[in-house]
């Protein structure tokens, strides 16, 4: 069966998403949820509220999974950042409601560090067990 142009692209996101490490998946969710604020923001100034609104749903989804992906047992900063995701969404809500772009702009100065951060953290090599039988924790 022949697939069309649209068709492809999202098969080829399929696997790439199917095969990305950990690390690689969460920076894809950070690059999306900042591909989706911008988005809302620019709809928001443009007074296309359908868009702004589907954008920053969009956006609670994708902060909903991150939060769902934290492990709060073995990282002592999983509690903020689970903090700084409910502050997040409640911007973002708010941004819906109020149709209020410096709201998704708030989130957005609030987000792009951490997507940059991440972005710097999944680039650096992952070390390997120690012989002696310990474990490594970065």
């Amino acid at each position: 069966m022949m697939m069309n142009p649209a068709q492809k692209r999202a098969q080829l996101n399929r696997e790439a998403i199917l095969s990305a490490s950990p690390a690689r998946l969460l920076t894809m969710l950070y690059d999306r949820l900042l591909l989706d604020l911008n988005r809302a923001e620019a709809a928001q100034l443009a007074q296309d509220w359908i868009a702004a609104s589907d954008n920053l749903m969009h956006a609670q989804d994708i902060i909903a999974e991150l939060v769902s992906s934290l492990n709060t047992d073995s990282w002592d900063g999983a509690q903020g950042l689970q903090s700084l995701y409910a502050f997040a969404t409640q911007l973002l809500v708010n941004a819906n409601i109020r149709r209020d772009p410096a709201l998704t702009r708030q989130a957005i100065s609030l987000l792009e560090p951490l997507r940059q951060a991440w972005h710097e953290a999944a680039a650096v090599p992952v070390a390997a067990p120690a012989r002696d039988g310990g474990t490594f924790v970065g």
